[in-house]
């Protein structure tokens, strides 16, 4: 029995071994192997590891054989590959919704899935310019709440905050608590929103869930107007800029014939382009008119410009007038 113990468990060591010391570039030599097992106090001989090795195989696992000299094994196939493990550690990284000890936690636990030569690579921080991580750590446990509550079909309370001129985070409506109909989970830019209606035929609003404290599930059954949803939904193939929303509208930009990326940076494939003149392209883009958009196109420096509609073009020098005569 105690063998039997034995050869299961050199399968599994060999197994562990390749994870985290191969990769489709670093291989293992069978000597080296043999090493390895020996240093989990497993005495193997070549033959008996060409059988686990079968049986790996056999199992699934992606094990390949390099003719280098001498010999190397290794498991090239894995559950993420590396690009993949990549992407998500920058996305965790970037993401302003995590602290910084769930950011470092979730970067650990994504790093198990490369091998050790791997995971050096991995070992770095990405900076976002002008964002800081919430302090706030409770965010995923609202959210869990939250979707208890739409999966219940329930009522969520809470209580609602906002920083004050002095910096200090207070709570809204006196601390009153928010009792909502949930619609909706969203990220955008960096943080986690909350849809919901406060009346059933009212309009649908955002919430910064980093914002929210003291989330409960409430007893009372969620009531939610199928039209109103509707129709906020189907402005979601408007381009908003952040959470603020707006009118939707198509809206005519002008964009230098160089500078055409500012456009699809911002509005990806949705935005369809043809030749105007003097070196213009038009760009042609559907967003929720805002502030906020009349403040991205006005950052642009002339470089994209506002040529249509009409109405919109009105908001746009009434916003830019307003900002004047606050100088």
């Amino acid at each position: 029995m105690a063998y039997n113990n034995k050869a299961k468990l050199k399968t599994l060591y060999l197994q562990r071994i390749l994870e985290e010391e191969t990769d489709a570039e670093h291989g293992l030599s069978m000597r080296q192997l043999i090493e390895r097992l020996d240093g989990y106090g497993i005495k193997a001989e070549r033959k008996s590891v060409y059988r686990d090795l079968d049986a790996l195989r056999e199992a699934g696992a992606d094990i390949r054989t390099y003719q280098r000299n001498p010999m190397e094994y290794a498991l090239v196939k894995r559950t993420l590959n590396f690009d993949d493990i990549m992407l998500l550690v920058d996305a965790v990284q970037s993401c302003r919704s995590l602290t910084e000890r769930q950011a470092r936690l979730l970067t650990t636990n994504l790093k198990l899935f490369a091998s050790d030569h791997q995971r050096a690579l991995l070992d770095r921080s990405i900076h976002v310019s002008g964002r800081a991580r919430t302090a706030k750590e409770s965010v995923f446990g609202s959210i869990h709440l939250i979707h208890e509550a739409l999966r219940t079909g329930r009522k969520l309370s809470f209580v609602y905050y906002r920083r004050g001129t002095d910096g200090v985070r207070r709570p809204t409506r006196d601390g009153a608590a928010r009792v909502v109909s949930p619609v909706q989970v969203s990220f955008s830019e960096g943080f986690y929103y909350l849809a919901a209606v406060e009346e059933a035929s009212g309009p649908v609003r955002q919430y910064r869930i980093d914002r929210m404290g003291k989330v409960a599930v409430a007893d009372e059954a969620a009531a939610v107007d199928r039209e109103v949803v509707r129709s906020w939904e189907q402005l979601g193939d408007y381009e908003r800029f952040g959470q603020f929303a707006g009118p939707a509208a198509g809206v005519t930009l002008a964009v230098r014939s160089d500078k055409v990326e500012l456009v699809t940076d911002r509005f990806g494939e949705a935005a369809a382009f043809s030749p105007l003149d003097n070196g213009h392209a038009r760009a042609l883009v559907h967003v929720r008119v805002s502030p906020q958009f009349f403040g991205w196109v006005a950052g642009m420096e002339g470089l994209v410009r506002i040529v249509g509609p009409e109405s919109v073009r009105r908001q746009y020098r009434d916003y830019l007038e307003g900002l004047l005569e606050q100088l």
